[in-house]
């Protein structure tokens, strides 16, 4: 038979078999709800962290795309702007130090050589057979040459490169741009007495 004792001691390492299991069980169950807690909370981070960084992405391309556009309008305005000073501003001619008085042609070559004057147009002349000043512009004009017999002040264009400005006359083909408001003799002391510079200016 069994004694009471070896009874008591069987119960009672029966109960603490019974504990240990179920704290153990309860271990595990506490410790597998934790970590799904904290997947579950990492991933809510991770999500939120996605979120912030994509809106970021999506208001740096808003502004990114709203600064071109601010850029292309800017440049819009400013060419407008500039075509604008051009069309109405007035082309000076200063032929050495001094400016003289200009009627220009209303034309496609003058609204050409104004672009260029725009940044002061600085043209080396040499004087040619007695009657004229020529000078390269540096690049072709549109032109529309007709045959013209010239007279002291024309300002023409020829090969459509070319400025000429004439103190005498000649017939050639050419592509008028204006004329010189002095007398004869007033356009013959300034071309006539050598090379001289010119510089065509907006103002």
């Amino acid at each position: 038979m069994i004694g009471h004792k070896n009874v008591i001691g069987i119960i009672t390492m029966s109960l603490l078999i019974f504990i240990i299991a179920a704290c153990n069980s309860s271990s595990q169950d506490v410790y597998e709800e934790l970590s799904k807690t904290e997947i579950t909370d990492n991933s809510s981070e991770v999500d939120d962290l996605s979120n912030v960084l994509r809106k970021s992405n999506d208001e740096s391309e808003y502004n990114n795309g709203d600064e071109s556009e601010k850029e292309n309008t800017y440049s819009t305005i400013e060419r407008n702007d500039s075509n604008e000073i051009v069309k109405d501003a007035n082309m000076i001619m200063t032929i050495g130090d001094t400016k003289v008085d200009v009627s220009w042609e209303d034309n496609d070559s003058v609204r050409e050589l104004k672009e260029l004057a725009a940044k002061n147009l600085l043209i080396e002349m040499s004087m040619y057979g007695g009657f004229e000043q020529v000078g390269s512009i540096g690049q072709s004009l549109s032109r529309n040459d007709k045959q013209t017999t010239t007279e002291p002040g024309d300002i023409v264009l020829y090969s459509g490169n070319q400025l000429v400005v004439f103190y005498g006359s000649n017939s050639w083909s050419y592509t008028r741009l204006g004329k010189i408001n002095l007398s004869d003799e007033e356009l013959e002391k300034l071309l006539g007495n050598g090379d001289v510079t010119i510089t065509l200016s907006m103002e």
